[in-house]
C-alpha cells in the first residue's frame, strides 16, 4: 500500500491460534496515522486482549478563537490547554495531516461531531486531555506574535522548573493583544509599529486594552529582512525587487507585526502591494516562511535573521525592531509567571538568545 503504514500488534494478536491474521492499515500522513491509531487501533487491540479501553480525563474549556469545520465530517481538533485566572482556555493548533508539531504541542483533543460547522470564539468545549488536569495550573499561556526566543524560553522553563511548561499560540501581535483583553492568555508577544510615532506597541495597547492594566516587558531587538535561498539566485536586494515579475513572495498573516512593518515600508517606498506576486499568500510563523523559501515554494519572504539561519538560508537585512512581552498586571504580580520571569532576567539566557543570530538584548527583562 503506497503511502500507508502497518500497525505493529502485540504478539498475542499477531499470531492468533486460528489461520486468520488481523492487519490494520493506517493512513500515510504521520498525523493522520497517529490520530487513527489513538482513536481506532488502541481500543480495538484492547478489546481483542480483553482489556478495558484507556479513559483519559476531560475538562471543559473556553475555545480562544473561532473554529470552522467541514460540514458532514467528524473532526478531531488538537489544542493546547492552560488555566488563566479562573478560566481554562483551549487554543486550537494548526491543522493538517503533516503538521507534526501539532502532535508534540497538543495537550488534548476536541471532537467536532459530524454536521457541526465548528465553534464560535468563546464557546465551551470538552477537551480530552493527554495529561493530568492538575498540570493546567503550571501551564503558562502565551498568545501573540511568533519568535524563536519563546521556543528557547519554553525549553529553559521545562529544564529549570520541571512540571512547568510554556504553551504558545501564534496568532500575530494584534491577535495576542485581543486575547489579553478577553482574559485568554498570561502574556502576548508583540512588535507593532505605530506609523505616526515610530514607537512599538504603546499606541496599540492604549487603543485595544483601555481597561486592562499591563506591563510592557522588554525582550529582544531583532533584525528583520528578506529570507532568500542560499546564494540569493535571483539577486534580491531591496523591497523594490518584490514587484519584479520573476519574484514570488510569501507573506505573514494579517495582524502580524511583521506584516505591519512590511506594509509600513512598502507605503514609504511607494510600492503597491498588488504588484507583489504572492502578497496574499500567508504563513503564521517566521519558520514557516523560511520553510516555504527553502522548499522552493517562494523566492523570498519577510522574516527574522534567526529563522533564515535555522534553515541555512541567506538573508537581506532591512530593519531592526523591538519585540516585547505584554503582561497584564494581575499576572505580572502573581506567582504564576515567577519561574518564567526569573529566566528572562538571567544573563545566561540572554547569551543563549544572542547566539541565535540577529538578536540584541539590551532591554531584556526590563519594564519599559
Amino acid at each position: 500500500m503506497s503511502g500507508a503504514a502497518i500497525c505493529h500488534l502485540p504478539s498475542a494478536i499477531r499470531h492468533p491460534p486460528s489461520a486468520v491474521v488481523p492487519i490494520i492499515g493506517l493512513p500515510g500522513y504521520p498525523v493522520s496515522a497517529a490520530v487513527t491509531c489513538e482513536l481506532l487501533v488502541k481500543p480495538t487491540v484492547a478489546r481483542w486482549l480483553g482489556q478495558a479501553p484507556e479513559e483519559r480525563p476531560t475538562v471543559t474549556a473556553t475555545v480562544s478563537r473561532k473554529v470552522i469545520s467541514p460540514e458532514g465530517e467528524e473532526e478531531f481538533l488538537r489544542v493546547t490547554v492552560g488555566q488563566v485566572g479562573e478560566r481554562v482556555v483551549a487554543t486550537p493548533l494548526p491543522g493538517g495531516s503533516g503538521v507534526l508539531m501539532s502532535l508534540v504541542r497538543a495537550d488534548g483533543v476536541v471532537r467536532i461531531p459530524r454536521g457541526q460547522q465548528g465553534f464560535e470564539q468563546g464557546a465551551a468545549v470538552q477537551v480530552e486531555l493527554y495529561r493530568a488536569p492538575s498540570s493546567l495550573r503550571r501551564t503558562i499561556i502565551a498568545i501573540g506574535s511568533h519568535d524563536l526566543t519563546l521556543d528557547l524560553l519554553a525549553d529553559e522553563l521545562g529544564r529549570r522548573s520541571p512540571g512547568w511548561r510554556l504553551s504558545s499560540a501564534n496568532v500575530g501581535s494584534l491577535g495576542g493583544l485581543l486575547a489579553l483583553g478577553r482574559g485568554e492568555a498570561h502574556f502576548a508577544g508583540s512588535h507593532l509599529l505605530d506609523e505616526e510615532t515610530g514607537e512599538y506597541n504603546v499606541a496599540y495597547i492604549k487603543r485595544l486594552l483601555p481597561d486592562t492594566p499591563v506591563v510592557i516587558l522588554g525582550l529582544v531587538r531583532r533584525e528583520q529582512g528578506l529570507i532568500v535561498p542560499q546564494g540569493n539566485p535571483k539577486g534580491i536586494r531591496a523591497l523594490a525587487d518584490l514587484a519584479r515579475p520573476d519574484v514570488v513572495f510569501i507573506n505573514r498573516q494579517r495582524g502580524a507585526g511583521t506584516r505591519v512593518l512590511l506594509d509600513y515600508r512598502l507605503k514609504h517606498a511607494g510600492i503597491n502591494p498588488r504588484a507583489i506576486q504572492g502578497y496574499e499568500r500567508q504563513e503564521f510563523t517566521h519558520l514557516a516562511v523560511a520553510a516555504a523559501v527553502a522548499s522552493g515554494a517562494a523566492d523570498c519572504g519577510m522574516g527574522i535573521l534567526a529563522a533564515a539561519r535555522a534553515l541555512g538560508l541567506d538573508f537581506v537585512p532591512l530593519d531592526h525592531e523591538r519585540y516585547d512581552l505584554i503582561i497584564p498586571v494581575q499576572f505580572y504580580e502573581s506567582d504564576t509567571l515567577a519561574p518564567l520571569l526569573a529566566i528572562v532576567r538571567d544573563p545566561a539566557f540572554a547569551a543563549r538568545v544572542a547566539g541565535l543570530g540577529g538578536y540584541a538584548t539590551p532591554e531584556m527583562g526590563q519594564v519599559l
